[in-house]
């Protein structure tokens, strides 16, 4: 099973990550590692946090268990500034390869390192972020961003986006029934990947007090309340909605497997709150599994060898059960 890693903006704390995570993976055995990216870049980090992985160049037959392949011709310097043109449009370069190898089922996952969305767009590329990128590349539009993190005490949080990356006064209007009825679907299909007992599926109201009958805004009778009947109709387990306000305390406490939020950030605040050193994105609907940490590329700490990899840990591990589940 190979499972590759895009190493993100290496002038962020990607290649730092991407390197701890894989020296605590990589020895658990289950998967060989194929990391897209720079491969000065890697070994550089690899000497500078003495970690002293292995690390072969890749081939169609080779059996190292990590090894790095870079789609660009030339290497990056050294010596590029946080959030680089170059180091941006590399990220891109590396999304790419990683996808079509999938495609190809070459790859068993994908994990994705942090990439800026900000200075991509700024140095030149259209970009939405990772997951519309992956949907275009892959045809489909029907894919959800799922975030996944648990407590000191194992309790978890399981949130798939009805939408994600859109200005919040934008969200009402793109908010429709196909998309809350498509994540719902999606969060339910990803409780029985994961091989819970079941598929208890919570969803939230766009309004505050879930609209209060109407009073408080009309998005829970008029989309968000019927996409629950017709799920209900196809024989899911889903209830709401909800005020958000208190269904993520009861999804917390376990009375729910995985809660629908109508944006991005009523969906992550919790999640974060709980998780933060423990969650991953999850791209549901793509035809190929893709996981990547649930935190950005943190230009103030690049560098200096003190990032936390736990999110990266999770990522790869993620990834590594639903590859082994599929398989």
């Amino acid at each position: 099973m190979l499972i590759g890693i895009t190493l993100g903006d290496v002038t962020g704390i990607g290649p730092e990550v991407t390197l701890k995570a894989l020296a605590k993976e990589a020895s658990s055995g289950g998967a060989r590692y194929l990391i897209i990216g720079d491969s000065d870049c890697v070994r550089h980090t690899n000497e500078q946090l003495q970690l002293k992985l292995s690390l072969g160049d890749f081939t169609k037959n080779s059996s190292a268990r990590i090894s790095i392949f870079n789609p660009l011709k030339d290497p990056l310097p050294r010596d590029l500034v946080a959030g680089s043109p170059a180091a941006a449009r590399a990220a891109v370069a590396w999304l790419k390869e990683a996808a079509e190898r999938c495609l190809r089922h070459e790859l068993a996952a994908m994990v994705t390192a942090p990439v800026s969305k900000e200075n991509i767009i700024r140095a030149g590329q259209a970009f939405v972020g990772q997951t519309e990128f992956l949907s275009q590349i892959a045809g489909t539009d029907d894919t959800v961003m799922m975030l996944l993190g648990h407590d000191e005490r194992g309790r978890w949080l399981r949130v798939a986006l009805a939408t994600t990356h859109v200005p919040l006064k934008m969200v009402s209007e793109q908010l429709t029934r196909p998309k809350i009825e498509l994540a719902i679907q999606l969060a339910a299909k990803a409780c029985r990947d994961l091989r819970l007992p079941r598929a208890r599926v919570a969803v939230c109201g766009l309004n505050p007090h879930a609209g209060e009958g109407g009073e408080l805004g009309t998005e829970e009778k008029t989309t968000v309340g019927p996409a629950v009947l017709a799920s209900k109709r196809k024989n899911l387990d889903v209830h709401g909605p909800f005020s958000a306000d208190t269904l993520f305390y009861h999804a917390y406490r376990g009375d729910y497997d995985a809660v629908v939020a109508m944006y991005h950030d009523q969906g992550l605040c919790p999640l974060k709150l709980i998780g933060f050193e423990t969650g991953v994105n999850w791209t549901l609907g793509l035809p190929f599994i893709r996981t990547s940490p649930d935190h950005g590329t943190a230009y103030n700490i690049a560098g200096e060898g003190i990032a936390d990899p736990s999110s990266m840990i999770s990522a790869i591990q993620l990834a590594k059960q639903l590859a082994s589940a599929r398989s």
